[in-house]
């Protein structure tokens, strides 16, 4: 089990992989204790079953420099090949600027595959790689050091097995002419709008029932400022102010150290020094919020417009199409969007791109009464209406 600590040992195995047609990656992180995740270590592998051809990456090395990889992921004659990649791609995005192209990622293909919905690493393993992942490192540190053998072992699991899982996933959805389905899906990944989140927007993110937009204005303030200050601080966000004493303080509008020291549910850091100061400025920073500048909830879906008889058969027929298709239901539609529909939205990504060949176009035709439903040898299937 090879351990990268150089730069110039991570050169050697990448300008390797710029030979392959395909590179595995995967990350091991933590993010317990902070904002950002804290990188620990990145796992690489490419085809082939040699010692070498997998490697551990010990990113807490000092001078080590991930460069070489950033130019695979550049690199459009390698596939580069994850498992439910959003947190890794978030990592690597936010130190380079850089997005993996061309990315395959096994759980979206595995969905679109037929194999569930987010479907684990360790199940695709199993059915797929026909082994079993040991389990018992699964919650390490792993920012300790050294790393012992057991945990070696581990990481390099996540991606020795993810190259059958990638062959094999490839190869079916090249039969099933589906692999622009998955590219369509991984658009959303490799979009800087996925991870570019702005402290402004932070509010929305909180669960309240309140309607009042000068209340949703203070939340909004607080929210901002607990960002940006988790950011700065490089700690989480919980840790400057839980979301139920943002609520509560959104709620007393405080003016003053005392009167913020009187909060039931407000951290003791919170009561005094910076984190107090800010949410006190906040608060007043909400307060002077010109009216017509606050903000307000996105209007929900108004119950008296929903046909929930027509979005009872909507979920029928996703099911039954879903089980047609062997896509899994939740990659096609969630069921918000099938309320939505019931009640006229037709703006829902179901009625875009492959959504609309698998379910969307049979969705708007029961919509408008063209098709009807019908239980026929133990599934449903649909049927012309005159």
């Amino acid at each position: 089990m090879k351990t990268i600590t150089k730069t110039s040992e991570l050169k050697d195995f990448c300008d390797r992989a710029a030979d392959e047609k395909y590179i595995t990656i995967d990350t091991e992180f933590l993010r317990e204790r902070t904002y950002f995740s804290k990188l620990c270590l990145v796992q690489l592998a490419i085809p082939g079953d040699e010692n070498e051809n997998a490697v551990i990456v010990d990113t807490l090395v000092n001078n080590l420099d991930l460069s070489p990889l950033y130019e695979v992921f550049k690199n459009r004659n390698v596939v580069k090949v994850f498992h439910a990649a959003r947190q890794d791609l978030e990592i690597f995005y936010l130190d380079s600027g850089i997005f993996p192209y061309p990315l395959f990622d096994t759980q979206i293909a595995a969905m679109v595959c037929g194999f569930g919905d987010q479907i684990a690493y360790e199940t695709l393993v199993r059915q797929l790689a026909k082994q079993t992942l040991d389990k018992s490192s699964r919650f390490t540190d792993w920012s300790r050091r050294p790393l012992t053998d057991a945990q070696k072992k581990y990481a390099l699991a996540d991606v020795t097995h993810l190259r059958i899982i990638y062959e094999t996933l490839s190869e079916k959805l090249l039969k099933t002419k589906r692999l622009k389905w998955v590219d369509e899906e991984l658009k959303i990944l490799i979009s800087p709008k996925t991870y570019d989140f702005d402290p402004k927007n932070a509010w929305r993110r909180l669960k309240t029932k309140s309607n009042s937009r000068r209340f949703l204005g203070l939340a909004a303030s607080l929210a901002e400022f607990r960002e940006v200050f988790a950011q700065t601080k490089n700690i989480p966000r919980n840790r400057v102010i839980k979301d139920d004493a943002l609520l509560e303080l959104a709620s007393n509008k405080p003016k003053t150290i005392d009167e913020l020291s009187k909060s039931r549910l407000l951290l003791r850091e919170a009561r005094k020094g910076e984190i107090a100061s800010g949410l006190l400025g906040a608060i007043e920073k909400g307060l002077n919020i010109p009216d017509e500048e606050l903000p307000e909830k996105k209007e929900r879906l108004d119950k008296g417009i929903l046909n929930s008889a027509l979005s009872d058969l909507l979920r029928v027929l996703l099911k039954s199409c879903s089980e047609s298709s062997g896509v899994a239901s939740k990659l096609i539609a969630s069921a918000g969007d099938l309320d939505a529909l019931a009640a006229g939205d037709r703006s829902i990504s179901a009625l875009n791109g492959w959504r609309f060949e698998v379910f969307g176009k049979s969705a708007l035709e029961l919509c408008d009464g063209k098709i009807g439903l019908i239980a026929k040898d133990a599934k449903v299937k649909t049927f012309q209406l005159e």
